[in-house]
């Protein structure tokens, strides 16, 4: 529906309104005029019970929860109420110019029904349409308040005060330092061409050595992390250090020194490439101690 259909139905709406106030307004100025309103009162009398429907209508498209039945309530009370004076009015024909006192009703627990009714209706519009009022104007303060904080919060988010440091995932094993020796072994690569290795006198047993090193990556403290999802978990059971030597020294048994590369024990034995560097420093170092020894007895 484009604009100027949308304005022709609320034209439309606005006369048919219009015209319905005016048929209403005319048995509540005359039953005004019966319960003893003077002129003027009974002028304002219909915009007391039909305005107030009228709020109370516009409460109900802005209202939530119980405030908005209550708005219902009113409505409903006050369209019954309008309904009522305009049945006693086209029941009794003398009610027709309003000009005079008269009783609404024959029978007199009737007629101070009635009585009761038309003259508690603008008591009533008073005090329903000022808690309407308020609870409507409530209710937008309380918008408004929402609005701002959820703008505030957003604000929060965008700025450099949400930015907190992220617990960094845990590697499946932990890094190891490189066993301690007195001098560090060369790394000899498969396409590297080295004429002569230097020998490196021991500083303590072959065995020893690689243990240590594992030993101290084990007890070197751990960054804290989250937990790690079971679908994230390596099916493989971890291995310890001892675990993962002896597979290396099984695997490697009949590599040559040139084929002993981080990468290929890495691959071999199925670890990270720090704990591949450190298993290949410890087979040169247990492979570089019978040949210090031999050398030691020949001397």
């Amino acid at each position: 529906m484009n604009r100027f259909s949308k304005s022709l139905l609320v034209a439309a709406l606005v006369g048919v309104v219009g015209m319905a106030f005016r048929v209403s307004w005319n048995a509540q100025h005359d039953v005004a005029r019966t319960v003893g309103a003077d002129g003027t009162a009974a002028l304002l009398y219909p915009f007391v019970v039909d305005g107030l429907m009228a709020l109370a209508l516009v409460a109900t498209l802005v209202l939530t929860g119980k405030d908005k039945d209550f708005a219902l309530w009113v409505l409903a009370g006050y369209t019954a109420a309008s309904l009522v004076l305009n049945y006693v009015h086209g029941l009794v024909p003398e009610l027709h110019g309003g000009g005079q006192r008269m009783q609404l009703a024959d029978w007199d627990p009737a007629n101070w029904v009635l009585v009761l009714l038309a003259t508690s209706l603008p008591v009533g519009s008073i005090f329903f349409g000022s808690d309407l009022v308020a609870k409507v104007l409530h209710h937008r303060a309380a918008l408004i308040a929402d609005r701002d904080e959820s703008d505030h919060l957003t604000t929060n988010r965008l700025g450099p005060d949400l930015h907190e440091s992220t617990p960094e995932a845990q590697p499946a094993v932990a890094e190891l330092p490189a066993p301690e020796s007195a001098d560090p072994l060369p790394v000899i690569e498969p396409d590297q061409a080295v004429e002569s290795v230097p020998v490196v006198e021991p500083v303590e047993p072959a065995e020893a050595a690689p243990v240590k090193a594992f030993a101290a990556a084990e007890s070197a403290p751990r960054r804290a992390t989250g937990r790690v999802p079971q679908a994230a978990r390596t099916p493989r059971p971890t291995r310890t250090p001892n675990e993962l030597l002896a597979e290396a020294r099984s695997v490697t048994a009949d590599w040559s020194d040139g084929e002993l590369t981080a990468e290929a024990i890495r691959k071999a034995v199925r670890t990270s490439s720090a704990n591949g560097r450190t298993l290949r420093e410890a087979l040169k170092t247990e492979r570089a101690a019978p040949d210090d020894a031999a050398e030691a007895t020949a001397a």
